[in-house]
C-alpha cells in the first residue's frame, strides 16, 4: 500500500492529500486560442518552450491533523480551499487540467511552513509525511510533478539530517523554509548547518513568508495587509538579512528563491548600497562585505509573481533575466496566466522568455521536461 493511501481518511473530505485551490480559469492564448481547455505551447527560436511553476502548493491531510488544535489555523482563508478535498486521482486530473489550461508543463510543488512553533517530534513527523508523500506523487509523475522538502527548521541538526535524505535517497530538489523560524532569522549562526548542507547537495532554497508576524496589530482592517504586505515584507527582511549579515560571501555557491518575485527587494535595492554610508554606526564593522549589496541579488532567484509586465520587466533588469523562474502560488488564484505575463512583458528578449519560462528552471533545479 502506498503512503498516499495508507495516510488517506476517506471519512473527510474524500482524500488524504487535497491541493489548497484552484482557479479553474481557462486561459486563451493571444493570437492563438486553445483546445479542450489546453493553452496554445510558446515556439520561439524555432522550438518549443517548456513552461516550469516553481511556486505551487498542496497539503497532505495526515500532516494537518497532528497539529491537533492549531490544525485550524494551517488553512489559508482564501477562494479555492474547501471545495478541494477530493480524492487523490480526481485532484490529480484537476490539477493537472489546470496546469494544463495556463500552459504550465512541470510545477514544482512546496507546503508553506506551519509546524515551526510544534515540538520537535510532531515537526519531525509533519515533514517526513510530506516529503515521501511528495516523492511519491513526483515518482508517479515525473514529468509533471517536482518538489521543495519540508524541514523541522526548529531544530536545525534534525533538518539537516532530514535535507539530506530528501535530496539524496526521496529526489526532491531542496527545500521550502518560512521567512524565519517564529520570527529567529535564518541568516542566524544556529542555521547555517542547514545553509551549509545545502550549498552542498547543490540543493535549492525556496523561502516562502507566513507575514511579518511582529506587525499583526498594524496589519487588521480592510484589504488582507498581513498579505498583501505582510509576506513581500517577510521575504525581503529574509532576503536582506542574508545579504548584510554575510552568508552569501560565506557560502556563495547557496541557491535561494525568493517567493512573489522577491517580496520588494527587487523594486528597492539600492537604498542597501547607502545605508552603511549614512549611518555607519548602524553597520558592523566586522562584517565587511565582499561586494555592494545590490551585487548580491545577482546570486538570488525570484519568482515572476509580480503582476504586471513592468513589474517584471523591472525585476529582470535588476537581478538578471537568468535569475527569474515562473511563480503562480497556485492553486492560490494570484496568476491565472503566468505564460502569458512573460510572453506580455517589454524589452524581454526570445531568450530571455525561453529562460525564465523553463529554461532556469531546468538548469538550477536539474529537471527534465
Amino acid at each position: 500500500m502506498s503512503l498516499l493511501s495508507r495516510w488517506a481518511h476517506p471519512h473527510r473530505h474524500g482524500g488524504g492529500f487535497w491541493f489548497c485551490g484552484c482557479s479553474g480559469l481557462p486561459i486563451v492564448p493571444e493570437g492563438g486560442g486553445s483546445t479542450q481547455g489546453h493553452r496554445a505551447p510558446v515556439i520561439l527560436k524555432g522550438r518549443r518552450a517548456p513552461a516550469i511553476d516553481v511556486h505551487a502548493h498542496c497539503y497532505f491531510q495526515a500532516a494537518i491533523d497532528l497539529m491537533g488544535d492549531e490544525a485550524k489555523g494551517v488553512l489559508p482563508p482564501v477562494k479555492g480551499v474547501q471545495e478541494h478535498f477530493l480524492q487523490m486521482d480526481l485532484q490529480l486530473a484537476a490539477r493537472f487540467a489546470a496546469m494544463d489550461r495556463m500552459g504550465i508543463d512541470l510545477q514544482v510543488l512546496s507546503i508553506n511552513p506551519f509546524w515551526y512553533r510544534k515540538d520537535r517530534d510532531t515537526a519531525a513527523a509533519i515533514c517526513r509525511i510530506h516529503n515521501e508523500s511528495l516523492a511519491e506523487l513526483c515518482a508517479r509523475h515525473p514529468k509533471r510533478l517536482a518538489a521543495f522538502a519540508s524541514l523541522p527548521m526548529q531544530a536545525p541538526e534534525l533538518a539537516v539530517q532530514m535535507l539530506d535524505h530528501a535530496v539524496r535517497k526521496l529526489g526532491l530538489k531542496g527545500a521550502a523554509i518560512g521567512g524565519s523560524v517564529a520570527g529567529r532569522d535564518f541568516s542566524h549562526i544556529e542555521f547555517h548547518p542547514v545553509l551549509a548542507k545545502a550549498q552542498e547537495l547543490g540543493a535549492m532554497l525556496f523561502i516562502h513568508p507566513q507575514s511579518t508576524p511582529e506587525l499583526a496589530a498594524r496589519f487588521k482592517g480592510n484589504g488582507w495587509l498581513s498579505n498583501v504586505i505582510g509576506n513581500p515584507l517577510d521575504t525581503t527582511i529574509a532576503l536582506q538579512k542574508l545579504i548584510f549579515e554575510g552568508v552569501f560571501d560565506a557560502m556563495p555557491e547557496l541557491k535561494v528563491l525568493g517567493a512573489h518575485g522577491g517580496g520588494f527587494l527587487g523594486s528597492y535595492a539600492p537604498r542597501m548600497d547607502r545605508g552603511c554610508f549614512v549611518s555607519p554606526q548602524n553597520c558592523d564593522p566586522a562584517i565587511r562585505l565582499k561586494k555592494k549589496p545590490t551585487q548580491y541579488i545577482r546570486q538570488i532567484y525570484f519568482d515572476s509573481l509580480v503582476f504586471t509586465g513592468e513589474a517584471l520587466r523591472h525585476l529582470a533588469a535588476e537581478v538578471g533575466s537568468g535569475q527569474i523562474m515562473i511563480g503562480t502560488d497556485h492553486p492560490i488564484p494570484w496568476e491565472d496566466d503566468p505564460v502569458g505575463h512573460v510572453m506580455a512583458t517589454p524589452e524581454l528578449s526570445d531568450d530571455d522568455r525561453v529562460a525564465i519560462l523553463g529554461g532556469n528552471a531546468m538548469r538550477v533545479l536539474g529537471l527534465e521536461i
